[in-house]
């Protein structure tokens, strides 16, 4: 259960709403490239509509110098409605903009890492942009996990609640693992594990099993003394790589490693590509994917009443040929019908660009904020909101 107001908690009618939503979307050559993240900030939107209230929507976009304003058409035609710009969120423009918003009309604010006060957590920059409303609503889970001030600064200064985005976020992650449908398991990628060790040790106190791909997977191999050619591997997290397996083993926890992979002698330009045993790698080979027989692991433990938990893609997925791994981890989940979720970042991109998004459960917005979450630390942007 979501411990926190939102808001449907709150008397919004008629009232002046800031809402720091989700507008950090891929832009190139001004379009937007994926609408997944303005999707996920509608229902928001459009339940603050519904109250006839003024909406004043704040973002930030983590491209340097990149300008919100090729997001204010996209949202417009997803919403139905007009959608004004202004072309900052601080000074004259913005002030004469937030005063004459009328009830029921939606204005959209410059990026506000325009500005380095809002990193800064600066307390003066928050007490401006609370100026504009009457309530303020954080629906950007992708930035709980940031001390930015927008994201804890405005809470100060205004009644702060949760949007109806992050509160599904919170609570269906949160859920998944507190009060699993079992057997619950996890798979788990990406490059490194000094990066996941949290995220990795937590989830063994949770999972029933723990599948690693990616080349994280290549620490834990190593660090058994089995062969990994010239892949990417971390010498300084063999100790660790082997606490966690004789963790999981004390634990009673199953920990699938690859048994076949994909490898080529070079990423840049692949060459020599093909499937092999593990045990047959030759000292330059890089592993850039696993092998189907790899992927074919995760049916002995994903069963249909169970649940999955997913973040990291199993290969370098950014790249066609060495993605087969991680769309065969995708249709394997999806056909098991065990209850999947897909914990944000380029998890959520793959799975997306492969039109795999819907035949999920559940598709996290947030990379960063998901990772915290699925590590069992608690999220500042949402710990300072009001309690239920």
């Amino acid at each position: 259960m979501f411990h926190k107001k939102t808001v449907k908690d709150f008397a919004v009618a008629g009232k002046q709403v800031i809402v720091r939503t989700m507008l950090n979307v891929p832009i190139e050559n001004n379009q937007v490239g994926d609408e997944m993240r303005l999707r996920a900030a509608l229902p928001t939107i459009e339940y603050l509509l519904e109250q006839n209230a003024a909406v004043i929507l704040i973002s930030h976009h983590s491209t340097k110098g990149q300008s919100l304003e090729p997001v204010a058409p996209v949202l417009a035609r997803l919403l139905g409605k007009p959608v004004g710009f202004v072309k900052d969120c601080l000074g004259p423009e913005a002030e004469s903009a937030v005063h004459d918003i009328k009830r029921g009309e939606v204005l959209m604010l410059e990026n506000l890492r325009f500005h380095p006060e809002e990193e800064a957590n600066d307390d003066g920059f928050a007490r401006t942009l609370a100026s504009y409303g009457e309530l303020y609503v954080n629906d950007d889970f992708t930035t709980c996990h940031r001390e930015h001030a927008s994201m804890v600064g405005v809470p100060k200064y205004l009644p702060a609640v949760a949007g109806l985005e992050v509160a599904l976020e919170v609570e269906t992650i949160s859920g998944a693992l507190e009060n699993p449908k079992r057997p619950l398991v996890a798979v788990t990628g990406g490059a490194k594990i000094s990066t996941k060790i949290p995220i990795v040790s937590y989830l063994l106190s949770k999972v029933d099993a723990l599948f690693v791909g990616g080349a994280m997977a290549n620490t834990f191999l190593a660090a058994q003394g089995k062969p990994v050619g010239k892949s990417l591997v971390e010498p300084d997290q063999y100790e660790t790589a082997k606490k966690i397996l004789a963790d999981a083993a004390a634990q009673g926890r199953t920990v699938i490693l690859p048994i076949d992979v994909v490898v080529a002698r070079t990423l840049d330009k692949p060459e020599n590509i093909h499937t092999i045993p593990l045990d047959q790698i030759e000292q330059w080979d890089i592993i850039a994917d696993i092998g189907p027989l790899s992927v074919k692991q995760l049916a002995s433990v994903v069963k249909p009443g169970g649940s999955v938990v997913w973040n990291g893609p199993v290969g370098v997925a950014e790249q066609e040929v060495f993605s087969h791994g991680t769309r065969g981890v995708a249709e394997l989940i999806i056909a098991s019908g065990a209850y999947s979720i897909v914990g944000g970042g380029d998890t959520a991109d793959f799975v997306d660009g492969a039109g795999l998004a819907e035949k999920f459960s559940f598709v996290s917005t947030g990379g960063g904020a998901s990772l915290e979450l699925m590590s069992g630390k608690p999220l500042p942007a949402v710990e300072v909101l009001l309690d239920k």
